[in-house]
Order: structure tokens, then sequence, then C-alpha cells
């Protein structure tokens, strides 16, 4: 009882202030990365928003501002180390300090193991580990040189636990949350606080621009309605409400929904059990197709008559209200 009451309370000296903070979100042109952004923003941070496209970035950037939100673009591919480093200084020269570096850029690839390609696996390591690498790198010595920071790595449950016909997605998280937790104590020294976030399933509309393979519409069906589930998936603009207060507060993880806490203390308390269980999963996944399976189609392409549906109504709404709609689609502003 003692030890709860003290690690509370060295949780509550640690928290952080984020009004006039500069707060830089990768992949924060939409999904969980534009709802950390406005979070970020609702709190008082000035918020810079990263990604590869300037068209979503503007549309993202007007959302914001039509809030309230002090909030600016960069267009940049973190992929590569001297483009990571040339983002972390436009972002320290226009603002003059970054404070809150939130690692979120991803992408999803979902298909049998027989249609994953050398490519996917590259490009999964490529966003997953290599961006938040190249930018941690470039960020930290500005954080060094003003006395600390705060740095959000957003990894995943599939970065402690394997899921079936998401290898390569796997790959690129667990790889991350190796880096992340690995310097964690590392950069303590320098008031440099890292927190790597676990989330499960949530409702910020990402299945419409994962890519899929095999056959693809039966894995974006399964996908799109697991993705949700109440009971399954997190509400996005809670799930980024938690970040947000994770990282305030110095958490060192956090992971997100009952059903990813619930996998990562099954997965270590009983590995057999945990594999046998998805063993049977996998059985009820679509199996590969032909050649045509190779090619990967986005989740507007691999709609069913019955998926978009009711079943996956919650996704549908979220990909509105998130900037996951394709650019030529109008966004609704979201809802509030």
């Amino acid at each position: 009882m003692g030890a709860a009451f003290a690690a509370e309370a060295r949780r509550a000296r640690q928290g952080v202030d984020l009004k006039g903070r500069i707060a830089l979100v990768t992949g924060g042109s939409r999904g969980l990365g534009l709802l950390i952004a406005r979070e970020l923003g609702e709190q008082g941070a000035k918020v810079v928003l990263l990604a590869r496209d300037r068209a979503e970035l503007e549309r993202a950037e007007r959302r914001l501002r039509a809030e309230g939100i002090d909030v600016s673009i960069v267009v940049s591919d973190l992929r590569d180390a001297a483009a990571a480093e040339q983002a972390i200084e436009t972002v320290v020269s226009r603002h003059g300090a970054i404070h809150v570096l939130v690692n979120n850029a991803g992408v999803i690839t979902v298909g049998p193991i027989e249609h994953s390609t050398v490519e996917d696996f590259e490009e999964s390591m490529a966003v997953h580990f290599w961006g938040p690498l190249h930018t941690m790198r470039a960020a930290i010595p500005h954080m060094r040189n003003q006395g600390g920071g705060r740095i959000v790595n957003i990894s995943s449950i599939a970065g402690k636990v394997g899921v079936p016909h998401l290898a390569a997605y796997c790959a690129g998280k667990f790889a991350l949350t190796g880096l992340s937790t690995a310097v964690t104590p590392e950069l303590a020294r320098d008031n440099i606080v890292v927190t790597t976030v676990s989330p499960g399933l949530m409702r910020t509309g990402s299945p419409f621009n994962a890519s899929f393979k095999g056959h693809h519409r039966q894995e974006f069906t399964w996908f799109a309605i697991a993705d949700s589930l109440p009971l399954l998936s997190a509400n996005g603009r809670r799930a980024a409400a938690q970040i947000v207060d994770a990282m305030r507060h110095g958490d060192a993880e956090l992971v997100i929904t009952w059903a990813a806490r619930l996998a990562v203390l099954a997965g270590a308390a009983m590995p057999n059990t945990v594999a046998l269980a998805l063993q049977a999963a996998n059985s009820l996944l679509p199996g590969p197709a032909g050649p045509e399976g190779d090619r990967a189609r986005n989740g507007w392409q691999s709609a069913k008559d019955w998926a978009p549906s009711s079943l996956v109504r919650l996704a549908e709404m979220a990909a509105a209200e998130n900037n996951e709609v394709p650019h030529q689609t109008p966004a609704p502003s979201p809802a509030r």
C-alpha cells in the first residue's frame, strides 16, 4: 500500500504543464496521430504535425486551427535520416525548442505470410524502427541542451505478442518496443522521459488506409470488424487522452485496452497456451490466395457490401472524423 502511494506521489510530481510547449507528432495528419495532436493542443501545446502527404497535412491543419489549436505542419519522410534531422531542425528553428516528440507514424499490411514480401518487412522496419530512431537521435541533443523533454513511442500490442497475418507489422513494432524500453533508463539521467505505448485495437479509422493482401476483401472484413467492436477496441479520443496523460506524468509504459493488457499478462504467464490460442485464431482467418494475392489494396478498395456495414459503422465514423478518408472525399468536421 505504501509503495503504491509513493508511486502515485512520484507520478504527480513528474507532471508537466503543456501550455506553450512545442510538440511534434509524426504521422500527425490522420488517425491516432491527429487525435493525439488535438489532445496536446487542447492542453495548450503548440503542435507541429509531420507526415509525408502535404494534402492530408493541410487538411488536418485546417481542422485543428478551426478548433483554436496552435498548429503548423512539416512535410517529411522520416525513413531517411537526413530528412528526419532536417525536420527536427525546422521545428527548433521555427519555435526555438522541442519539448515533446511523439513517434506515431505507422503502416499496416494485413495478409498471410505467403503474400508478405521482403519489401513489406523493410517498409515496416523503416517506418516503425528507423524513423523513430532517426527522430530521437536528432531531437535528443536539443532536449539535453534545454534541460529535458518527453518522448512518446507509439508501439502496439503487436510489439509484444505476435499476431497472425501481421508479421511485417509485428517485426517493426517489436523492434520499436525494444528500442524504446532500452533507451528509457539511459535518457532519464538527462531528464528526458520516454513513454512506450502499446495500444490494442482502437477506433481511429485506420483499417481504411491499411494494406491488405491475399483474399483482400476477407482480410479487410475481419480486421475492420474487430477494430469496430466496442468491447474489443478503444475509443480513439479516450486513447489519445490516456497517451497524453501518461506522457505528462512520465509513465514508462502504457498498454491500452483490457484485451491488450490481458494478452500481455497471458503471454508472460502462459506462453504455450497463448501460442495454441493464436493457432486456433489463425485457422479462422482467410488462407493464401493465388498470385493475385501478392497485390496490396487499401481498405477503401477492399470493402464489401456487408463490410462496410453496421458491423464496421464505428470504424467508418472514426475514419470520417480522423481524416482517414480519400483526398477527393470531403471530410466532415469532427463531432464535439
